[in-house]
């Protein structure tokens, strides 16, 4: 077996594209970068109209295996331009998957996942957490990875299956729905109310771990979704409405969502949008309220 040839390209997100679904036509693996989620946009057609849709057109004749990584969300500056969260837009395209990564086992885990997948895969890094686990609290020193448990790698091949999710917390009366970067900011207001909470690690949004969301709702009775993304049409609505129709009979209280807000990614009020531990905090007093 040939060795991975790693490329530069032009940067011209369309092409790089372009030229990745042609090599998956052709038989490859591509493992394209968009060096930043929030140039994605211009390759959007590539991957709606040409890799997604694919497998159907042909009728199950070709896939397209490809995986297309991207830093994506905020929490560094980045301003407008270095810290959008699409990954809603993308959960909207039949034939494509979504994964998003919180931590280095699971991001390597999910990354051979995704390459072996003979589907194409959109493999959303959350770029605050890099270099550590980030609680919220950005006036209190950044952490490492170092010590983290999550931060041991095996060295050899292992997978994490696609559509699974993790239980990362164990708890009784609320339900916590997160991914990303807002996975720790989660963990991290929960433990600081001490709330009885189960808070689950989507880990991929397509094909999404319904059964898992549904047994812990059903369970507590009540339910938060955190996301960094824009409020209006974000993957929380979509969550929203699933365990809407899921489990209302078993809802003690409406279903909060904790998100970005309708506008820009502000860089002189990143803190304001970031959904941080107060708003989240604030949430959970709401929902456990009710």
């Amino acid at each position: 077996m040939a060795r991975p040839a790693p490329f530069d390209t032009p940067i011209t997100e369309c092409g790089i594209i372009g030229v990745a679904v042609g090599m998956a036509a052709y038989g490859l693996c591509p493992v394209p970068e968009i060096q930043f989620a929030d140039y994605i946009y211009p390759a959007f057609d590539q991957l709606a109209s040409e890799a997604a849709r694919i497998r159907y057109r042909s009728a199950g004749q070709w896939t397209m295996p490809i995986t297309v990584r991207s830093p994506f969300g905020g929490g560094i500056f980045g301003g407008q331009t270095h810290s959008q969260s699409p990954e809603g837009i993308f959960t909207h395209v039949a034939g494509l998957k979504t994964v998003i990564p919180s931590s280095p086992y699971d991001a390597k885990g999910l990354l051979l996942a995704a390459i072996e997948d003979p589907d194409p895969v959109i493999f959303f890094e959350p770029k605050r957490i890099y270099n550590g686990p980030f609680d919220g609290h950005y006036d209190r020193p950044a952490k490492s990875w170092a010590g983290h448990p999550a931060a041991n790698v095996p060295e050899g091949h292992y997978t994490i299956p696609l559509g699974k999710a993790a239980l990362l917390r164990q708890g009784g009366d609320l339900t916590v729905l997160a991914y990303g970067t807002m996975v720790h900011v989660s963990l991290a207001a929960v433990e600081e109310l001490g709330v009885d909470a189960d808070v689950i690690d989507l880990r991929t949004l397509m094909p999404l771990d319904i059964e898992a969301i549904e047994t812990s709702v059903k369970k507590t009775g009540r339910c938060l979704i955190v996301h960094e993304a824009t409020r209006t049409s974000g993957f929380g609505a979509e969550l929203s409405a699933l365990v809407q129709e899921r489990c209302f009979h078993h809802l003690e209280a409406p279903v909060e969502r904790v998100t970005g807000f309708d506008t820009p990614y502000p860089h002189s009020l990143e803190w304001a949008y970031f959904p941080g531990p107060v708003r989240i905090g604030m949430a959970i007093e709401r929902v456990m309220k009710d």
